[in-house]
This record gives structure tokens, sequence and C-alpha cells, in this order.
């Protein structure tokens, strides 16, 4: 008789959703991975992108690295010969043991959130810090400008509001944020039960701008401005909680008479927005309780700190900040559930390492040998999702950059490295996830063994670090022991057989949190700084500024690159079915601008940047504002015939704050092919 049995457990992806899953499990094989029916977010179904990979690629022993691989032919070529873990370790050790007795400096590590699990991204990170290597800031890539402009104002950005509380809520402003492709179960089931109006500030038509109450769609650019256009309507209309501000904030009045002039027809001047939506918009916003969720997407531009720093204000303003059903949301972080990064992370252990680098400097980093000597990845694929891709696959290819590389695939990445190591799926070991949407914490349960000679990241540093012949405890400490010491801090009182028992918990269990609700901010001043001396400081003034980006010249367009539908940054793209579903790479633009470059509708277009060029099949749409382009992110470069995608065109031009990137402020030109 054959077992079959199901594991709850839970997605570890870069995801707002945190989704729970049922995996049926046939004499210790995956069957199929299907949504949890008694999860609160996933309610039985898994996302599109997931379903399809989850239960193809991944299933797919094919598909998967089950071996070590230690390089035999030219970088790039993909040419490994498998080892045991004992060979591969040794020729990882004694690299990256000799850098690290010269200069543990030159030893450059990048990891990201290709899983985000606790211990799959947190735990590699001990090594590192012991051998004094430099950490490529992860949140570089993402969000380190709202990050920054959100610590100015309130002191973090990392304590948002409940979603919870959103039956409590008469308006939800999503501003930069397309839950449709990046949170689905937000877009199909948190916002449309939400009692409230919502509100959507987005420069393309979505799904979920399609499915508000009102959509506001400016120029990219232009956010600051209609932030502040926003705060003259509530100004004008007496929507200004003057008792909160008072109360709870400095700086109030200076910011006002910075909004003064910003009246409905300068802000549709400057955005695009009619004049009457910038109203309607205020009034609904104003009239609270409500709530602010804003997107990672709106700070991907040079001006992207500011622009969220001018958002940031309207909570504040409108009393909108310390009650139920109010708040703002950037990210939950660790930090509200009782997670310790520093014990998991080895801050707390090595405290003394060199200053982190930005992905923005990524390629010119690696291109300088008294820099760059040793380069090691983990749940990352840098050269599908970094800028100046070209640039960067040039500085892989340096014969003398010792490259490591841990992934469940065999990547762009992968390919130009001297060591790859076969990492286990999330399916098989266990870990911790902890949303940074919903404030919950929960478990991610082994189902199946992995495959071949795979192992955690977990393990994998543990035994090379005994290759390395260092027995420091946190460098060694069991998965197990570390789960359960970071479950004590949490408060929930469950070990994690009880915490696997349930899926997901709230934290707190009960009634929803209400952010700042005992009224402390962490900011110098204890309050929310409208103004701050700390931003003033670092060279951006005392107050944000009401400024929109110049339009491009005749002749360019400012392109956008958000997120896939039918993919996860570039996670899921050597799946077959999600390559069908996703389709061919496309420019996307208006008709208007279509005929501008004499390109119609399916025709072949060269695109072109400072970094580089892509050449795409063209799809005329009408989600779009004249002016604007769009190429979807993600995809493996090698799976295209010329081995490209969007980042062929990004450069590493950095955000105003955070040293981060400012992908969406990017401009090219449009030729026709052919």
């Amino acid at each position: 008789m054959s077992d079959r049995h199901d594991v709850r457990t839970t997605c570890p992806r870069d995801c707002y959703d945190a989704c729970g899953a049922l995996v049926r499990v046939e004499d210790g094989r995956v069957v199929h991975v299907r949504g949890d029916p008694d999860h609160p977010v996933s309610r039985g179904k898994l996302c599109r992108k997931c379903t399809l990979a989850y239960n193809g690629v991944f299933l797919d022993p094919t598909a998967r690295l089950a071996d070590p691989l230690v390089r035999r032919g030219p970088k790039g070529a993909g040419q490994f010969d498998a080892v045991s873990w004992e060979e591969a370790l040794e020729v990882v050790a004694s690299r990256l043991g000799a850098i690290a007795a010269d200069d543990g400096a030159r030893i450059i590590y990048s990891h990201y959130t290709g899983s985000f699990s606790l211990l799959s991204y947190f735990f590699p990170m001990r090594l590192m810090r012991r051998l004094g290597a430099t950490e490529v800031a992860p949140d570089t890539i993402c969000n380190d400008a709202g990050h920054t402009a959100l610590t100015y104002v309130y002191g973090t950005s990392l304590d948002g509001f409940d979603p919870r509380s959103a039956e409590h809520a008469r308006c939800i402003l999503v501003w930069g944020a397309n839950p449709s492709a990046s949170a689905p179960h937000q877009h199909e089931e948190w916002l449309p039960s939400a009692p409230g109006s919502v509100v959507v500030v987005d420069p393309v038509r979505t799904p979920t701008a399609e499915q508000a109450d009102l959509h506001l769609q400016p120029f990219p650019g232009s956010d600051a401005a209609l932030a502040f256009g926003l705060l003259h309507v509530l100004a004008r209309d007496g929507l200004v909680d003057e008792r909160f501000l008072a109360s709870h904030a400095i700086g109030g009045a200076e910011l006002l008479d910075r909004a003064e002039p910003c009246d409905p027809a300068w802000t549709m001047a400057q955005t695009g927005v009619p004049a009457d939506a910038v109203e309607r918009a205020a009034h609904l916003y104003g009239a609270g309780p409500s709530l602010l969720w804003i997107g990672q997407g709106l700070q991907r531009q040079q001006n992207g700190g500011n622009v969220v720093r001018s958002v940031a204000t309207l909570p504040a303003v409108t009393g909108n900040v310390g009650r139920l059903g109010a708040g703002f949301l950037y990210l939950n972080g660790f930090g509200n559930r009782g997670i310790d990064e520093d014990y998991l992370s080895g801050t707390a252990a090595y405290p003394d390492v060199p200053d982190p680098i930005s992905h923005m400097g990524l390629p010119a980093h690696l291109e300088d040998p008294g820099r760059a000597q040793a380069l090691v990845c983990w749940n990352v694929n840098p050269v599908a999702s970094c800028p100046e891709q070209g640039r960067l696959r040039r500085a892989l290819e340096r014969e003398d950059l010792f490259t490591v590389v841990l992934d469940l695939f065999a990547t762009d990445t992968a390919d130009l490295a001297d060591v790859v190591l076969p990492a286990a799926s999330w399916l098989e070991f266990d870990d911790l996830v902890v949303p940074y949407f919903h404030r919950a914490l929960a478990a991610q349960v082994k189902a199946t063994e992995p495959l071949g000679q795979a192992l955690p990241n977990s393990e994998i540093f543990r035994r090379l670090a005994a290759a390395l012949g260092l027995p420091d405890p946190p460098l060694l400490e069991p998965d197990e022991e570390i789960i359960a010491r970071t479950l004590e801090g949490t408060g929930t009182g469950l070990d994690f057989a009880e915490l696997a028992s349930h899926g997901t918990v709230w934290t707190p269990s009960e009634a929803p949190a209400v952010q700042f609700g005992d009224g402390h901010y962490p900011t110098a001043s204890g309050r929310i700084e409208l103004v701050s001396e700390a931003a003033e400081a670092d060279g951006h003034g005392r107050l944000p500024r009401p400024e929109a980006d110049e339009r491009p010249a005749a002749g360019r367009l400012r392109l956008l690159s958000p997120a896939s539908p039918w993919a996860l940054n570039s996670s899921f793209s050597n799946d077959e079915r999600v390559a069908r579903r996703s389709g061919a790479l496309t420019l996307s633009l208006t008709a208007a601008d279509a005929a501008t470059f004499e390109l119609r509708d399916g025709a072949l277009a060269r695109v072109t940047s400072s970094a580089g060029s892509l050449v795409v099949p063209v799809e005329i749409t009408d989600a779009l504002p004249v002016g604007v382009g769009l190429i979807p992110k993600g995809g493996w470069p090698k799976l295209r015939e010329d081995r490209s995608n969007v980042n062929a065109l990004t450069t590493s031009e950095a955000s105003d704050m955070g040293a981060s990137t400012a992908v969406h402020g990017l401009e090219v030109t449009v030729t026709p092919v052919g």
C-alpha cells in the first residue's frame, strides 16, 4: 500500500502574499502543490505563476541541479564536471581561504529573495561576515530609496499597517503598486472585500487600476508633484488634522506653505492627472480613516526618495496614523514579529565588516581585480536581474574572478561560475516564513528529501565553514536550534511542530495591530518629521520638493520595466508553461507613439539606451500615457536568442536616496528594424 499524505507549508517567494500550500506526497515523492483552503490569504488557491512552476519545473528532476559542479570549460559555456561535495568544498575553501587571509573584503557576496525563508536567506551571511567579505546590499536592487525616505519621516519603513484593519478603512490608496502582478491575492481578495473606496495611482492602467473606484494616471516621475497637489486640496478644503499635527509632528506648517501654490490646475499641468480627479482623490483619502499602500516600484526612479518622502506626508497631515483603519505600509519587517535579524545573519557575532556596495556599482566593482577576487551568490541571479547586463556579464567572464553560485537551476549566473553548488528547493527543508504584507508568522515544512546531492543553503555553508577549518559555534549551529531560538523571540509560544500544524498564525493573534498606536515614532525628535534635519544633513533638504521630472525629448520614451504577471523577477522563467503564457518579450507603447516611430503592431523595434540595445516586437496599448514605453522585467537571458532581457537597457544610475535602482527613470530611443 502506498503512503499518501498532505504536508501543510508556506510559499517563501518574494511576494506580498506568503500563501499557504498543501503538498501531496506519495511514497516520498511530491505529486502536486495546491493552495491551502484553510489559509487566510490563499484560501485554497495559489497564484497562477506558482501553480505552474511548482507543479512544473520544480518537480522536474531533469531541470534541477543535483550534484556539485566544477567548471571545466570557458566561463559562460556552462561546461562543468559533477564532483563530490568534498571535492567541491575543497576547491571553494582553498580559494576563499586564500583571499580572506590577504583581504576578505575582496570576496563579494550577492544574495536576494529568490527564496525568502529566514535560514535560506540569512544563515550564509554568518560565514561571509566571518571572512570579512563585502555584501552587495540586497535592497539596492529593489527598494532602498523608499526605506531611506520613510526613515527620515517616521523613523522606520518596516512597521506598516495591519492589513486586517482594512475593514475599518473608508479609503485605501494604493500608490505605485500593482497587486495584480505582485500581490495576486490582495488584488483578488483583499482589495475587493474592503468596504471603503479604492484609489490607485499608477502610470499604467493595470488590472488593479481598472477595478479601482478611482485611477489617477500620472506621467512617470511626477508623483511628488501629485502628492503636493493632494496636500493643497486637503489644506484648502479643511481636511488637515491640525490637532494631530500639533501633537505628533513637526514641520506641518512649513510643509503646507510649500503646498500652497500646488493647486489642481498646476498639478494637472505637472502630472497629466485631471484637476477634478486630484480633488476627488484628496477628498476620499482625507475623509479617513484611510490606508496608504506605498509600492516599491514607486521609488525606482532618480528622484524616488523625494517621491516617497512627499507621498509619506499624507497620513500625517490627515491624521491617518495611530488609529484603526489608518496608516501606511511599505513593508512589514521582521522586527514587528520579534525576529532577531542580527542573530540570524551573524551581525551580532561578527559586527566588523566592510561597508556594503550597491547593485548599481556591482559591474564596476567586479571589473576591478583590486576590489573583487571572488563572488559568492545565493538566492539570486544577477545576470538576469542587475542593470548594465552586458557590462556585468563581461566582468563575470574574468578568468581571475572566482565565482561560486548556489541554485536549484542552471541560470545565466550559474553558467558563469567556477563552482556551482546544488541547493534544496523550498519543498525539501524546514524553515520559517515572515510575510512582509500581513503581520503573520508561518512554517515552511519539509515535504520530501532533497534531489540528488542538493542541500539547504544553511547546510552548504556549515560544511563550507568546516572545510575552511572554522569551528565557530555560529557557523555550525543546526537549523533546529536556530528555528527554536527564533520562535522563542516571537512571543507566539509555539514550537516548530505546533506552528507547522497551524501553517500560519497572526501576530498579534487577536485584534489587528494599530500602527504607531503608542504615539511613539523612532525619529530623533520622537515625532513625525515632516521637516527633517537628518535629510537636510544628507543633502536632501528640510522638506520634500513639489517637482516633476522633465518629459522625454522628442524621439525618446520613458521606459518602465515592471513585474510580469507570469514570473517573479527572473524566477520561473525556465518553466515551459510559464514561458508559453508569458509569450515573447515586447515593447508596449501607445498608438500615437507607434505612429511617431513609424511602427505598427507586431513590428520589430530596436530599443536603445546608453547601456545597450534590445530588439523586440511592438505591442500597441491604450494602458499607458503617450511618451511612455513598457518592457516587463524578468526572464532568463540565455533563453532568448540574443541572450538578453530588459536589463540590457537599464543603467547603473542610482536614485537620490539609498544608492538604489532607478530603472523606471530610464529614457530610450526606438527605431524600426527592417
